[in-house]
């Protein structure tokens, strides 16, 4: 199916978080028409919108102006209310931005065409992020819509791909656990530095390190440490040592659990003479 839709392509974004702050300009420098922004609070639409002139805020939403795609940027949890709430032209495109929210959501809903366009990244206030390099993973519910859909990621991303919700779903879990869980670790890392006098710096070449090995090798294949090392005395050392912070000091031991089980089945399916 040929990509080429005519432009500009109309898109009304509804919300103004971080996944909104971030995609707003990224679609005005790929030359989208932006219908409008609307957000439950107005004040924090018309922030999002102050650097893109002659953007309408939009504050009913059961008056929404025609759009060729309606882009719901709302945490997971809101889109049902959104989806609820507004009346949206008959057939129009609705997409979510979210990573674990099925295409199902759309069900309820037969009048509109249901899609997802949901951009692998993490996004914070005052971070630039490189579009072409972020994944943007697409579900839609008809042909077309995915068509569209497609047109809007090439623009942003040379990295485009078309998922199931389930697949979506895992790829989800797992930035979770390649993202926010180990930056609640580096901040726990840096708790502990600045708790004993010690510059965050000391740390970064160590972190350098270990993502790159990461990067490289199957991540497993590259553990070292006490833990998988079964160095009883250092890790009871540890624990001893984080006994004023009790739940740092179970994560510890959940995750020294986690790595020594690990390390035993692969140790148990590894070929011999391997």
């Amino acid at each position: 199916m040929s990509l080429m839709l005519e432009k500009p392509v109309r898109v009304l974004l509804l919300g103004a978080g971080k996944v909104a702050t971030h995609l707003l300009p990224a679609l005005v420098q790929a030359e989208y028409h932006i219908a409008g922004v609307w957000s439950r609070n107005g004040s924090s639409a018309a922030a999002v919108v102050a650097a893109v002139p002659d953007t309408p805020v939009l504050t009913d939403l059961m008056a929404l102006p025609p759009a060729d795609i309606y882009l719901l940027a709302l945490p997971d949890a809101v889109v049902p209310e959104v989806l609820a709430a507004a009346r949206f032209p008959a057939g129009a495109l609705v997409v979510h931005t979210a990573g674990a929210l099925p295409l199902s959501v759309f069900d309820a809903y037969p009048a509109i065409r249901g899609g997802v366009f949901y951009p692998l990244q993490t996004f914070s206030p005052g971070r630039q992020i490189n579009w072409p390099t972020v994944p943007l993973c697409l579900e839609a519910a008809d042909a077309a819509g995915l068509a569209m859909l497609q047109q809007v990621a090439h623009s942003l991303s040379q990295d485009v791909r078309v998922l199931t919700s389930a697949q979506r779903l895992q790829l989800h879990v797992a930035a979770v656990w390649a993202s926010n869980f180990p930056n609640h670790l580096l901040g726990i890392s840096h708790a502990l530095l600045s708790g004993a006098g010690l510059p965050w710096e000391l740390l970064l070449p160590l972190i350098r390190e270990t993502v790159d090995k990461a990067l490289s090798q199957p991540p497993f294949t590259a553990q070292t440490g006490p833990a998988v090392r079964h160095d009883a005395g250092t890790l009871a050392r540890h624990e001893a040592a984080l006994a004023g912070h009790p739940a740092w000091q179970l994560l510890y031991r959940q995750l020294t659990a986690s790595i020594q089980a690990v390390a035993a089945e692969t140790s148990a399916n590894k070929p011999p003479g391997k």
